[in-house]
């Protein structure tokens, strides 16, 4: 069975935020026939979305939580994102990050690619 990875980007119980690798399974269906059936997760509710360009040089040293739960999906350009337990991660076209750091610490992100970035924010249901 296929899969999509994804890394989510969480608080604990004590605000320092932390990343950790996902899978979400997938399962073969006919999703749009009469097209070939294709590798289709079950259904994730949300209540609408936004796009986002980061310019280039943005970014800065205060950390900040994220304001709602929210999975981003990287349309072009690179970033990086640091939690506040010091690991950091670095994301291009095509990745996904689930954020849930909605207190605590939360998390500092900085453009890295000499383009702007643009981002889809999902905005997910609790």
């Amino acid at each position: 069975m296929a899969s999509f990875g994804y890394l989510r980007l969480y608080a604990d119980d004590r605000g320092e935020s932390h990343f950790d690798a996902r899978e979400l399974a997938t399962s073969t269906q006919e999703f749009a026939p009469p097209a070939a059936p294709l590798a289709v997760s079950s259904f994730q509710a949300a209540s609408g979305f936004v796009v986002i360009q980061l310019p280039v040089g943005w970014g800065g040293d205060k950390p900040h939580p994220t304001p709602g739960r929210q999975l981003l999906c990287c349309l072009s350009g690179r970033f990086r994102v640091t939690a506040s337990d010091g690991q950091s991660r670095d994301f291009q076209t095509g990745d996904a990050l689930l954020l849930e750091d909605t207190s605590g610490s939360g998390h500092v992100t900085t453009v890295t690619s000499s383009v702007p970035v643009n981002c889809t924010m999902i905005a997910l249901n609790p």
